[in-house]
């Protein structure tokens, strides 16, 4: 009874996605996950084991954003498997990016047509962490796309391959492990130490979605009719040209989908970080490869969902019969 309401929910919290995404001002689950990482950061910072200090914060919040909506599910079920469809629901809407991603990423679209240099640089800077001033135009494009190619796994198919194993729970498992590396993973003089642990379980978490959403991705290239066969010739090529194991599995089949070249040198915080280029420069990549990368998004995260909810109804039916 349980994993029907639980597949029911997650049906219900994609297509709430598809149709509302995440309104600006109201409650979100993964903003929750942000402070507890920020309240266990100031206890745990303070060990002179940096290292130490990361792994404990790490349990601590996994702890935190994985058991409290698992105990609050919990109760639901024991009040009502309607209440709990509802409280399910909810999560699992939330732990979904597909309306979200496009939305950001169309607003620098916007802003490239019909804005400025300035103003695309400031819409761009709402999805990427590198300095916005040292992006031209061809430069903020790029960024876009990088983000929707990287995204599509972090933040769709990822969530997703996580709800399919364990439901809304399983999902905030999996999300406060991505936004603990998004704020704490970095190499620098600050966390190199102490968001090791973060960045370690991270690679790990998402090695097996992020390998799924390329293949994924390259079947909805030949669906929407991009280059398919450069898409797979380039992630083959080019899927390890970057320092995380994972990132470059899905940028590469979007370089090699829409036949450009992504990545290379960027710089965080004044500093330029030499990074690879990935994909062939075939032709200049333009405006119009932020809205094909949604193409791909879109019809990625739809065959990722409807292939997890087959497997789902197959469990269903093994179990009845």
């Amino acid at each position: 009874m349980l994993i029907i309401f639980q597949t029911a929910a997650i049906i219900l919290g994609y297509i709430l996605d598809l149709i509302i995404g995440d309104p600006r001002g109201w409650p979100h689950i993964v903003i929750g996950f942000g402070r507890a990482i920020s309240f266990f950061e100031k206890i745990f910072y303070k060990m002179k084991n940096k290292r130490l200090g990361g792994t404990l914060l790490w349990l601590c919040v996994i702890i935190t954003c994985a058991g409290i909506p698992s105990l609050l599910l919990g109760i639901s079920w024991r009040v009502s498997p309607w209440a709990y469809l509802a409280m399910d629901s909810l999560i699992c809407w939330q732990l979904l990016a597909v309306k979200s991603l496009r939305v950001e990423s169309l607003r620098v679209y916007d802003e490239l047509e019909h804005g400025t240099l300035e103003s695309s640089r400031q819409a761009v800077h709402m999805i990427v962490g590198r300095d916005p001033d040292a992006l031209d135009r061809t430069g903020i494009i790029k960024a876009a796309v990088e983000t929707v190619a990287e995204n599509t796994s972090d933040g769709v198919a990822a969530p997703l391959f996580y709800m399919f194993i364990g439901g809304a729970a399983g999902g905030c498992l999996y999300k406060a492990v991505n936004t603990m590396d998004s704020m704490i993973g970095y190499n620098n003089s600050r966390y190199h130490d102490f968001g090791r642990a973060a960045a370690r379980m991270d690679d790990v978490f998402n090695y097996l979605p992020s390998r799924l959403c390329a293949l994924f991705m390259i079947l909805s290239s030949r669906l929407r009719g991009f280059d398919a066969a450069n898409a797979r010739r380039i992630w083959k090529r080019d899927r390890r040209k970057h320092a995380s194991p994972n990132a470059a599995q899905t940028e590469s089949v979007m370089a090699g989908a829409l036949d450009v070249q992504l990545a290379g040198d960027a710089v965080y915080s004044g500093r330029v970080v030499k990074k690879p280029f990935i994909g062939d420069d075939i032709r200049p990549i333009g405006t119009g490869d932020i809205l094909a990368s949604h193409k791909i998004l879109n019809t990625t995260a739809f065959l990722m969902f409807s292939a997890g909810i087959l497997l789902r109804i197959g469990f269903i039916l093994l179990a009845v019969m």
